[in-house]
């Protein structure tokens, strides 16, 4: 008797899944699928018994109810070996179901489109589909649950080279089933209270999700390890998510020094840099070329831009690269870099590129955290702005207009500088 005999594939995501539904019913596998999914595989010209032939009750309320159902959820959590189970499947003519592939209505998707509604969101909750993986996760001894496209490709190669899904594997996907289902869980609160936010800004409870993107040889000292992970659903261009374009990997502290570069020189006006060391802005100028800016940050402390980071706001040409080649200097970051750029800092073999696209989107609103011992401090993201309307002069003297776009340029620094703060500006 084959392993799995009888498999439920119920998707959003169809990538992959005509090939893996194949795959299983090549090896004798009998296919049950709901809606969408069942007509897909059935156009491809896969046989598939529609879920409402199992339950003996059609799907209803717009697809809102269809596996929700003794006849489903029975099968998937019916111990095997457990006596009792088994004389309850026969009695109530319950079939077990052996594996299950489900991924989930994309409600991270849907809710990042600048015109989704909130209704719309609201239908794009998945009930049954969180439903189907947890029970089949819990007992994944007896059935095996695929939630990420990605493992078809493993379950199929296990089943063709030991017969069956190992124990390893089905522990390894019910676990990142566990970790989707709570995810998933998480965004709709997330979503749910940023809709409440004006009300009630902080969460009573706060769970935070990001997905890893690598792992570091080291933090902030050489004894520390470190990861560098992804906030979902953040669009606005960032370092997180910039492009390494050529150079070594990126160091813990070298995206510290990038990330406060490229949130200062966002701020200020077009052409200019900002060279940070240590974390902190040891130069900062904006110029009438790209290179005209970047000599002047240079100049501002030439000695600490020395193995500095260097951040720009418009696209490197080579002007400006040739004069940045000319020091030691950790990882440049830009919203692109120009042919000739390129190959200027090809020279330089360690020297890290970072791409982080155009920096036309503004900063996204959100929440700031920082980890103290026992706990964690939450403030909203420091967006203020000069309001010129609010600015006050306090001196005998009137300041010159000269005097007046020093101290404006001064102000966007110092809000970048840590601790208490002496910004010179000219």
């Amino acid at each position: 008797m084959p392993a799995i005999e009888r498999a439920l594939l119920s998707v959003s995501d169809k990538s992959g899944i005509v090939d893996f539904a194949r795959g299983l019913a090549s090896r004798g596998v009998e296919i049950v699928s709901t809606g969408g999914t069942a007509k897909v595989l059935e156009e491809a010209g896969i046989a598939v018994t529609p879920v409402e032939r199992v339950t003996g009750f059609p799907e209803m309320m717009d697809g809102r109810v269809k596996t929700l159902h003794p006849k489903i959820h029975g099968a998937l959590l019916a111990l095997r070996d457990h006596p009792d189970h088994l004389a309850a499947m026969e009695a109530h003519g319950i079939a077990p179901i052996d594996l299950v592939a489900v991924n989930l209505y994309p409600f991270e998707e849907a809710t990042a489109r600048p015109d989704c509604t909130f209704e719309e969101a609201i239908e794009n909750i998945d009930i049954g589909g969180p439903a189907m993986l947890r029970s089949a996760a819990k007992n994944h001894t007896h059935v095996v649950v695929v939630v990420d496209p990605a493992d078809y490709e493993v379950v199929l190669d296990e089943l063709t080279r030991e017969g069956d899904v190992q124990d390893a594997t089905r522990r390894r996907l019910a676990r990142k089933v566990f970790a989707h289902t709570s995810r998933y869980d998480g965004l709709i609160a997330d979503y749910l209270a940023a809709a409440t936010r004006d009300t009630e800004p902080y969460p009573e409870q706060l769970t935070l999700r990001f997905e890893r993107l690598d792992t570091l040889r080291y933090g902030e000292n050489p004894h520390q390890s470190a990861a560098v992970y992804l906030e979902p659903g953040y669009a606005a261009p960032c370092v997180a998510r910039g492009k390494v374009l050529q150079g070594k990997a990126m160091s813990y502290n070298n995206y510290q020094d990038a990330n406060s570069a490229l949130e200062l020189v966002r701020e200020l006006p077009p052409c200019s840099c900002a060279i940070i060391k240590h974390n902190n802005p040891c130069g900062a100028a904006t110029g009438d070329t790209l290179a005209d800016a970047y000599a002047k940050a240079r100049a501002c402390d030439p000695v600490s831009a020395f193995g500095g980071v260097v951040a720009v706001n418009q696209e490197i040409d080579a002007a400006t690269a040739e004069q940045i080649a000319e020091i030691f200097t950790e990882v440049i970051i830009a919203p692109g870099f120009s042919d000739a750029a390129r190959e200027i800092f090809a020279k330089k073999k360690n020297l890290r590129l970072l791409d982080v696209g155009p920096l036309g989107e503004a900063p996204s609103p959100g929440l700031d955290f920082k980890r103290i011992v026992g706990g964690l401090l939450l403030q909203d993201r420091d967006l203020a702005t000069l309001d010129e309307s609010k600015l006050e002069v306090v001196t005998r003297r009137q300041p010159t207009e000269e005097e007046l776009a020093a101290a404006r340029f001064a102000w966007v620094v110092c809000k970048h500088v840590k601790s208490n703060a002496i910004v010179y500006a000219k």
